[in-house]
C-alpha cells in the first residue's frame, strides 16, 4: 500500500513539473518574440551618429546614420533617400523633379513645382541640420510664374529615421491676383519595390503596379482616374476597379499613409502630427497614397468641395502661411518575419503618437512657426438647448469646436487660406483648444444628433502664452415646433442610408467592410437598377431610413449617357392639421454637385415648386467616392395650408441630369409642426 502511495505522489509531481516546464516554455517563446519584435524596430533608433552636412554645386547631402537625404541643388528637389539596404527608396528612372517635389495648381490649371534659386543652411550641429532653399518672385516674371516667395525647410535630426519638410510661403500686398486651387508635396517612391500600401488599420493592400492602368491592362470608366484592371501584372487583381479617389479620408483621420517594401522589409510613411495648416477644417477630404506607387501630403485642394473653397487672392492682399512639418518616416522588421506589415505598421503609428505629442515642435528655426510657449489656449463647455427634445440644457458630447478665421457659420468648411484649430468635446461638453498661433479668430461647433452649426459671435484674440475661458456657451439649433417626423441622423453624411452592393463587375477588395462601402466604384448607376419602375417612395412609420433609403439622390439611366431626372416620395400621415399655423421642413444636405432641389407639398404636378435650393454645389462627392461634402442647411416654412388631414406627400426632384453625377446627398429631412411652446 505504501508503494502505491508513493507512486502516486511521483506521477503527481511529474505531472507538475511537466506542466511548469511547458509554462516556462510557452513563456520564454512569447517573450522572446517581444524581444525580437522590439530589436526589429529598435535598430531604427539606436544609431546616435551625429547629424553631418555636406554640400556640392549640384546637391546637398544630410546624413545621420539612419538616413541619408539628398536634395538638388538649388532646386529643392528630393532626390534620393538612402535607407538600411535601399540606395534609394525614391524611384530613380524619374527625372530629379519628379521624385520627392512640391507643386501648386494655380491660374487656369498651371502647375508649378516650386523650383527654387538658392539655398540656406538655418541650423547645423551635431544634433540638428535645417535648410532652407527660396525663390523670391520678380515682377518680370508676371503671368509667367506663380507669385509667391518660397521658403522649402527640410530638416534631419539624430536619431530619427526620416526627414521633416516644411514651406513658407509669402505674397506681398504688391503681388497680381491668383488662385492656388491645390498645394502639397508627392513622393514617387520606386515602382519594383514598393507594392504594398497603408492608410489606415482597415484599408490595406497589395496595390496594382502604374503599368497596369494603361491601355492593353485595363478597360477606362467614366472618368480618367477609375480603370478596370483587365490584365494587371498580379492576377490576383484581375476584375477589380482601381480609383485613387477610393483612399481619401478626412483630415482628421489623414494622419499617417504609405508604403511598405515587402522584399526588403521597409516602410515609407508620411506623419501629420496636426491639422491646423490644412484647409476646409477636421471633415474636409483629401487624397492620400494611390498607384504609382505616390504618397502624397495635401494641404490646400478643391477635392470634395469645388471651388467654393476659398483660394483666390486678390492684389493689395498680403497673405503668408507655413504648411507642415510633416515628418517623412523610414522603419525596417526583417524580411523573415511573416509579420513585417503588422510590426512596420504598429511603428509608425507608435511614432505618430510621439510625433503629436511633440507638437508643436521646437526645434524648428523660423519666426514664423511658434513654439508651445509662444502659443495660446481657449477652454469652455458646451451646452445645447433644444426645448422639443429636453427641457433641461443637454450637454453637446463629443462634438466638434474649432477655432477658424472670422466669417459666417459654417464658413470654416470653405475657408482656404488662414489656420484651424479644433478638439472634440468630454461626454459634458467640456473643450480644451491648445496650442493655438496667435491672431484673430471665431470660435464654431456642430453636434452630432442636431442640425445647423454654432457659431460665438465675438472675435478671439489669441495671444502668446495667454489662456481664455469662455466658461458655458449655448447652442440653439434651428427648431420651430415639435418633431412630426424625421429622416436619418444628424450628423453631416449620408452613411445611415441604403448603400447597394456594387456590381460584382466592379468591386475593389478593400472596400468591402461595411464602413468602407460606399467607396466602392459604381453606387451611383445602382438606384436606376434598383428602383427599375419607379422612383423612390419612402413611408413614414413603414419605411426604414438604413434599407429604403438611397444614399444619392441621382438622376435615373435612360440609355447609354442619357439620364433624366428623379422624384422621389416621402408618404406620412397627419392626425390634426392647423391651417393657419406654419409648419418646417428642416432639410440638411451632406453634400452637392451642380444639383438642384425642388420641393412640393401634395401638388407634383405644380409649375412652381414651393421652394427650390437653386443650383448648388461643387465637390463631386458621388464620383469620388465620398459619404458627403460641404454641409448646408435649408429651414423651409410651411403653410398650414397645404397639409391636409390624413395621408400627405412631400415631392423632392433633382432636377439636373446632365450626366450620372449631378446629384446631392441628404443629411436629414425633418418636418416640424407649429410652435406650441410658451416662450
Amino acid at each position: 500500500m505504501e508503494k502505491v502511495v508513493n507512486m502516486s505522489h511521483w506521477r503527481s509531481k511529474l505531472v507538475l513539473w511537466m506542466i511548469m516546464v511547458i509554462q516556462l516554455s510557452l513563456f520564454l517563446s512569447v517573450f522572446s518574440t517581444e524581444i525580437h519584435a522590439r530589436k526589429l524596430l529598435k535598430d531604427n533608433h539606436i544609431n546616435t551618429n551625429d547629424v553631418r552636412l555636406h554640400i556640392s554645386d549640384r546637391q546637398v547631402i544630410i546624413d545621420n546614420g539612419l538616413v541619408e537625404v539628398t536634395i538638388e541643388n538649388p532646386s529643392g528637389y528630393l532626390i534620393g533617400i538612402k535607407y538600411k539596404e535601399m540606395e534609394n527608396v525614391l524611384e530613380r528612372r524619374n527625372h530629379n523633379s519628379n521624385r520627392g517635389y512640391w507643386d501648386i495648381v494655380w491660374d487656369d490649371d498651371a502647375y508649378d513645382k516650386l523650383e527654387t534659386k538658392h539655398v540656406e543652411v538655418i541650423t547645423q550641429t551635431n544634433d540638428i541640420v535645417e535648410l532652407s532653399f527660396t525663390k523670391t518672385w520678380n515682377s518680370k516674371n508676371h503671368g509667367k510664374t506663380l507669385p509667391l516667395n518660397i521658403q522649402k525647410r527640410y530638416i534631419v535630426r539624430r536619431g530619427i529615421s526620416g526627414v521633416y519638410m516644411y514651406g513658407i510661403f509669402e505674397r506681398q500686398e504688391d503681388f497680381p491676383e491668383a488662385h492656388m486651387y491645390q498645394i502639397r508635396i508627392a513622393f514617387k517612391l520606386k515602382e519594383d519595390k514598393f507594392r504594398f500600401m497603408a492608410i489606415s488599420d482597415t484599408i490595406q493592400r497589395v496595390m496594382p503596379q502604374s503599368e497596369d492602368r494603361v491601355k492593353g491592362h485595363s478597360k477606362p470608366l467614366d472618368f480618367k482616374e477609375a480603370v478596370l484592371l483587365t490584365n494587371p501584372s498580379n492576377p490576383k487583381l484581375k476584375g477589380e476597379v482601381d480609383d485613387k479617389y477610393q483612399y481619401s479620408t478626412e483630415n482628421k483621420d489623414n494622419k499617417l499613409n504609405g508604403w511598405i517594401s515587402d522584399h526588403d522589409a521597409v516602410g515609407f510613411w508620411i506623419m501629420t502630427p496636426s491639422n491646423e495648416f490644412r484647409t476646409g477644417g477636421p471633415h474636409k477630404q483629401d487624397l492620400t497614397s494611390h498607384v504609382g506607387p505616390t504618397a502624397l501630403s495635401m494641404f490646400v485642394s478643391t477635392h470634395y468641395t469645388g471651388t467654393e473653397i476659398d483660394t483666390f487672392y486678390k492684389e493689395g492682399e498680403a497673405w503668408k502661411k507655413v504648411f507642415g512639418p510633416v515628418l517623412i518616416y523610414l522603419n525596417s522588421a526583417s524580411s523573415k518575419d511573416d509579420d513585417h506589415r503588422k510590426i512596420l505598421w504598429n511603428d509608425a503609428k507608435r511614432q505618430l503618437s510621439e510625433e503629436i505629442e511633440s507638437w508643436p515642435y521646437n526645434f524648428t528655426r523660423s519666426e514664423d512657426f511658434p513654439h508651445s510657449q509662444q502659443r495660446g489656449q481657449v477652454n469652455g463647455q458646451l451646452l445645447v438647448q433644444d426645448r422639443y427634445m429636453d427641457k433641461q440644457l443637454m450637454q453637446a458630447k463629443s462634438a466638434f469646436v474649432g477655432l477658424a478665421p472670422p466669417g459666417e457659420v459654417d464658413s470654416w468648411q470653405k475657408e482656404g487660406k488662414g489656420y484651424q484649430f479644433w478638439t472634440q468635446t468630454d461626454k459634458i461638453g467640456r473643450f480644451n483648444i491648445k496650442n493655438v498661433r496667435p491672431g484673430v479668430y471665431n470660435l464654431y461647433a456642430w453636434v452630432h444628433g442636431f442640425i445647423g452649426s454654432y457659431k460665438l459671435d465675438l472675435n478671439i484674440t489669441i495671444q502668446p502664452g495667454n489662456k481664455i475661458e469662455l466658461g458655458t456657451l449655448i447652442y440653439d439649433p434651428p427648431r420651430n415646433g415639435p418633431t412630426l417626423w424625421e429622416i436619418g441622423i444628424p450628423d453631416r453624411t449620408a452613411a445611415e442610408f441604403f448603400i447597394p452592393e456594387p456590381y460584382p463587375q466592379y468591386v475593389n477588395s478593400i472596400t468591402n467592410d461595411g464602413a468602407d462601402k460606399f467607396r466602392q466604384y459604381g453606387l451611383w448607376d445602382r438606384f436606376s437598377n434598383i428602383y427599375r419602375d419607379s422612383d423612390l417612395v419612402y413611408t413614414v412609420g413603414a419605411s426604414n431610413y438604413s434599407k429604403d433609403w438611397f444614399f444619392a439622390h441621382v438622376p435615373r439611366k435612360t440609355g447609354d449617357d442619357r439620364y433624366r431626372p428623379t422624384t422621389w416620395q416621402i408618404k406620412y400621415n397627419l392626425q390634426d392639421v392647423n391651417n393657419r399655423g406654419t409648419y418646417t421642413l428642416q432639410m440638411a444636405i451632406a453634400a452637392a454637385s451642380f444639383a438642384e432641389v425642388e420641393v412640393r407639398f401634395n401638388d407634383p404636378n405644380s409649375d412652381r415648386p414651393h421652394f427650390t435650393t437653386r443650383r448648388i454645389g461643387y465637390d463631386n462627392a458621388v464620383p469620388r467616392h465620398g459619404i458627403h461634402g460641404l454641409y448646408r442647411l435649408y429651414s423651409i416654412e410651411v403653410p398650414g395650408y397645404r397639409f391636409r388631414k390624413g395621408n400627405n406627400t412631400i415631392y423632392l426632384t433633382q432636377t439636373r441630369s446632365d450626366n450620372p453625377f449631378e446629384a446631392v446627398m441628404y443629411d436629414y429631412i425633418r418636418l416640424e409642426g407649429p410652435n406650441s411652446l410658451n416662450d
